[in-house]
């Protein structure tokens, strides 16, 4: 906008300029073409005027004369113009400025308790069932905050498919088994008191820890705000729960999908069990000793043409790995046959290659030393990178492919076993290593697969504490991670077989629980064959609805190239596997029948039964003659095992729920862990997926983004956060609406950021919106239903504001459907706290206050505020219910719904439903509005001028000329000029005195207008703005000028308006004797 000067002020330009409020623009945007058109505004925001204690007033530059005046009377200032504040209408409310959340939110629990809101919300609602399936929590520790994202997100979705009328059935969940309790009690007890725990009582502790642990996590889950049947939870310790367990693992049995076999696993030493891939983690920094190893070629296959033998006796095969402590249980060397492969010599040994290169620590080995070299079969690709890290010179002597070296023979180099060469599979490539790989079928999983195409040894020469058995020989009580693996590496040396010793940084797996470095190792576990309903599982995940949908890539990934599952423990706290073991054979005894006389003992007494029952008792009547050949095993099963059977314990046995879920919702790591398991057992069992839809968030970190931990002090507590740390001034208390209201502001399909500063906006952006609902109930103090104004009848400001509302409430709601919150909460930043305030409210006041108690133009305006009310209060009670419940508490009126009840608290109130009425605001008045909005804010530019040139004080201190050469646009302001409802007027709309339309820009009409601009509305219509000291006399009611004031002799300093309200309310007894 271009101001230009009327002397006798100076020419200011648009930079000096800033808006009259305290605001910048407000530009409307509106997306036609369908009824749920959005319309909102996008605002760049410097201040929000909910914020201070008045009612959402506005800037100070506003004028808020009738309100100061009225409370200034009010509160005995001696004021001699106060005989009128009876007749304004001030905000009255019983609901706070200040949330006093840690006081105000447990009552408000206390309510919904005491009154069973949440049971009678469900009975009450027919629309049909919503089951979203709680993944449980582990039950042994105090909450973090990835629990508090985790069941504040489930809690957003539930409370708003009540409010959609939905039966949603929430049966929260705990997982109670497994080895983190087990070593808390055991950890808990000094070494005398292990010595006497026995089986049982080992048990009994850890059901003791689990229980109260998860009345501990209740208590937290109920103080977020959580609705459950908290009085019915499922517990994996449950005897019901463990029989369902029980009842899934058998029809996977019968299937055939479970087996025993000996397999290569990951074992955890430090913990001395099997683990699942789901309970490893990948650390970073590990280093391994890492080694390049020969072994001497000593026959070749019949078949071959014997090229190979001109080499010998000093052909040898690379190998490379970073585990020496497998190579006493290697089997075979494993080639690609698609891979070329050179025989090369080796020469010219560099003089520095024993220095370090870079940070890895290199160490040649003895064979390098040696004056005659062997000849080396290694990958083609790989002989400059292998020169290069060797220091020697290899000069390739002749090129093969990996087939024409399958069933060559080598001397293993420390027992001097004959070994094969093997064809291995896509595994073997020339990223890295040699091209050639050492392969230990009891040790890997790879290694296996290949070993049983060849028929080769499963060798495991390594016990449950990780340490070499006596069938390694030698090595036998040496720690394989420790000082077994320097032992072999030593000897292999002493062998002549080592050419190079290196420290070796990568990614290893550790145990979830101990935090220490697991191994593979070959032991009789039972599997559930993954393979056999890899397919339809496969299937079914393409069935799921994944949100986000990138997540469907990743469980298919992990499902596809999974392995079969090992289900079994070897611990003490958990379900136990259901067989008998011969005492002579070891075969195992497991049928339908054993494994249902169990689910039947279990279901009774729990599964404390396997421990204290005799075999006999266990064992179904035909087979008590037999009970003595046998014994109880001593397995349990995985934990992901349990809670993967949480879909047939609970969805399959809970009245009111039924199967599938429609939704589960955790972590992003749970596409490896609850996800992957439920499904498995789901295909397996039932042939479909236990869900219809995923939803999966991800973990949380601080401000910077970084990993939290208590080393680093930059632990977030949701508990601190909800009641306040030791120190109130450095972490205040901010509620659970607070911190609810940071979780739907964040995108939580990827990693999501917390600390001081954003919980600290988070609690801003809450006192703002709960300033703006205090404004709203301090505005309808007196309001009644029956006091609504018909649609038809409203002023067209309100039409358009109701227009509004309807949309933002049909964009709130298509976000809640696609539980993206993060959207719902920059709707409610911009519309609720900004929008409203900026605009509507702000202008309201005028007719709100002054414009007499019960005139159309107030009344108006309460249909509209009550409209928004109760729209805005059921919108954000998913998110925010206890400030929605204590907003609806307080409404000064009652919500009667279509049957005619009363909504006694916000929940029973529904959904709002959708106003077809309002949405048919005519396209044309859209435009006109956006026009008429965006005009304003050009408006307040020129008035700023004017205020700080002090011509003006406040806004009402002057009079608005307009003039405008298109003649559609100055055909509507010359009408709101002249509107006949006292609302619509243009002077109205820009809260000043007067407001007047020229025909054209005559020098008559403008010399006497001391400050004017013009700008372009749209981009298109051009307007001239003119902005002169307001005419008449200042009222002293409504703070207006008037050329009226002085033509009342009763009211002598009243203008008509307010002269027209006061004459209708008698003066009190004191203001007459004044």
């Amino acid at each position: 906008m271009a101001f230009i000067q009327t002397s006798p002020y100076k020419v200011l330009s648009q930079r000096t300029c800033s808006s009259f409020r305290e605001s910048t623009s407000i530009k409307l945007f509106y997306f036609r073409g369908s009824p749920s058109a959005k319309a909102f505004s996008l605002l760049n925001l410097t201040h929000y005027a909910t914020g201070s204690g008045e009612f959402c007033s506005s800037s100070k530059r506003r004028s808020r004369g009738p309100v100061m005046a009225a409370k200034k009377a009010s509160e005995g200032a001696k004021q001699e113009d106060g005989k009128y504040k009876h007749t304004v209408d001030l905000p009255k409310t019983t609901f706070g400025m200040r949330a006093n959340s840690l006081v105000r939110e447990p009552e408000i629990q206390k309510i919904w308790d005491e009154n069973q809101v949440y049971k009678r919300v469900v009975e009450r609602n027919n629309r049909g069932n919503f089951i979203l399936h709680d993944g449980p929590p582990y039950a042994n520790g105090d909450l973090h905050m990835g629990h508090a994202l985790n069941k504040i997100l489930k809690d957003i979705i539930n409370r708003y498919k009540l409010l959609q009328n939905y039966k949603v059935h929430y049966v929260p969940g705990w997982d109670c088994h497994g080895l983190p309790i087990e070593l808390k009690v055991l950890q808990s007890l000094d070494q005398d008191a292990r010595k006497d725990l026995t089986p049982l009582k080992l048990r009994a502790k850890a059901a003791k820890f689990a229980k109260q642990t998860v009345q501990n996590q209740m208590a937290s889950f109920k103080r977020f705000g959580v609705w459950a049947d908290w009085n019915n939870p499922y517990l994996t310790l449950d005897p019901e729960y463990e029989a369902a367990q029980i009842e899934v693992f058998g029809q996977m049995a019968i299937q055939g999908y479970i087996y025993r076999g000996r397999k290569p696993v990951h074992w955890s030493p430090s913990s001395r069990t099997a683990l699942a891939e789901a309970e490893l983690e990948y650390p970073e920094g590990h280093v391994s000793r890492s080694i390049y190893a020969i072994f001497k070629i000593v026959d070749t296959p019949p078949t071959s043409s014997g090229f190979l033998k001109e080499f010998f006796p000093d052909l040898c095969l690379a190998i490379w790995t970073t585990t020496p402590w497998t190579i006493p249980a290697n089997a075979a060397v494993a080639v690609n046959a698609k891979l070329q492969y050179a025989i090369v010599e080796v020469q010219s040994l560099s003089e520095d290659v024993s220095l370090s290169a870079g940070n890895k620590k290199q160490r040649l080995g003895n064979i390098l030393k040696e004056s005659k070299k062997p000849f080396l079969i290694v990958a083609s690709d790989l002989v400059p990178t292998l020169e290069a890290k060797w220091g020697v010179k290899l000069i390739i002597k002749k090129i093969l492919s990996g087939s024409d070296l399958e069933n060559c023979r080598y001397i293993h180099p420390i027992d001097n076993r004959e070994c094969p060469v093997v064809i291995g599979g896509d595994y073997i490539t020339t990223e890295s290593g040699t091209g050639l790989v050492h392969t230990a079928p009891g040790h890997g999983q790879e290694d296996y697969v290949t070993g049983l195409k060849y028929g080769l040894p499963i060798l495991s020469p390594v016990g449950d504490d990780g340490k070499f058995t006596e069938e390694a020989g030698q090595f036998s009580g040496l720690d394989v991670l420790g000082d077994g693996n320097i032992a072999v590496v030593n000897c292999l040396d002493e062998h002549l077989s080592i050419i190079m010793e290196e420290s070796y940084e990568h990614k290893y797996p550790y145990d979830w629980r101990t935090k220490k470095p697991t191994i593979f190792r070959a032991t009789e576990q039972w599997f559930a064959s993954v393979e056999g309903f890899r397919e339809a599982t496969m299937n079914a995940i393409s069935d799921v609805k994944w949100i986000p949908p990138q997540s469907e890539n990743r469980i298919s990934a992990m499902t596809s190239s999974r392995s079969d599952w090992c289900i079994s423990r070897q611990r003490t706290w958990g379900l136990p596997i259901p067989a008998f073991y011969h005492v002579q054979s070891k075969e195992p005894l497991m049928n339908e029948e054993t494994i249902n006389h169990i689910k039947t003992i279990i279901a009774q007494k729990g599964s404390d039964a396997w421990w204290y029952m005799t075999v006999e008792d266990l064992l179904p009547e035909k087979y008590r003659e037999k009970a003595s050949d046998y014994e109880k095993g001593a397995d349990t099963m995985d934990v992901w095992f349990d809670s993967g059977s949480s879909w047939a314990a609970v969805l399959g046995k809970r009245n009111g729920l039924s199967f599938p879920a429609d939704l589960y919702l955790e972590g992003t790591d749970q596409h490896r862990g609850w996800f992957q398991s439920s499904l498995l057992t789901s295909i397996a069992t039932k042939g479909r997926a236990p869900y219809s839809s995923v939803v999966t968030h991800g973990f949380v970190l601080d401000e910077k983004g970084l990993k939290m931990s208590k080393s680093l002090g930059n632990v977030v507590d949701p508990r601190t956060v909800i009641e306040g740390g030791k120190n109130t001034k450095e972490a205040p208390g901010y509620g659970a609406d607070v911190l609810r209201l940071w979780v739907s502001s964040v995108d939580y399909t990827g990693d999501v950021l917390i600390g001081p500063q954003v919980l600290r906006q988070m609690s801003d952006i809450y006192r703002k919106l709960r300033g703006t609902l205090r404004y709203l109930l301090a505005n309808l103090h007196d309001w009644k239903a029956d006091y609504a104004v018909s649609y038809h009848t409203l002023p067209m400001i309100d039409q358009h504001a109701l227009f509004q509302l309807e949309n933002v409430i049909i964009n709130i709601r298509e976000n809640y459907e696609k539980y993206q919150f993060f959207k719902i909460f920059q709707i409610i930043q911009r519309f609720v706290i900004v929008d409203l305030s900026n605009f509507y409210f702000d202008v309201a006041k005028d007719r709100l206050y002054v414009g007499g108690t019960t005139s159309f133009t107030r009344r108006s305006c309460q249909t509209v505020l009550a409209a928004h009310l109760l729209s805005i209060a059921r919108a954000i009670a998913p998110i925010l219910p206890h400030l929605a419940e204590d907003v609806w508490q307080n409404l000064p009126f009652q919500y009667t719904m279509e049957d005619g009840s009363i909504a006694e608290f916000v929940f029973e109130s529904r959904w709002p439903t959708l106003n077809e009425t309002w949405l048919a605001f005519p396209t044309k008045e859209i435009d006109f509005w956006e026009k008429i909005l965006e005009l304003r804010t050009e408006v307040n530019r020129v008035l700023e001028i004017a205020r700080a040139e002090k011509l003006i004080g406040s806004s009402l201190d002057a009079k608005v000329y307009l003039q405008t050469s298109d003649a559609s646009l100055a055909s509507r302001l010359c009408e709101m000029c002249a509107a006949n409802n006292d609302v619509d007027t243009l002077h109205r709309i820009f809260i000043t005195s007067q407001a007047e339309v020229f025909p054209s820009l005559e020098d008559e009409l403008i010399s006497h207008i001391p400050f004017s601009g013009e700008c372009l509305i749209q981009g298109k219509s051009k307007v001239w703005i003119g902005v002169s000291r307001a005419e008449g006399l200042k009222c002293e009611r409504c703070w207006n000028f008037s050329p009226q004031v002085g033509s009342f002799s009763e009211h002598p300093t009243l203008c008509n308006r307010c002269y027209n309200v006061v004459d209708a309310q008698p003066l009190p007894a004191v203001a007459m004797t004044n």
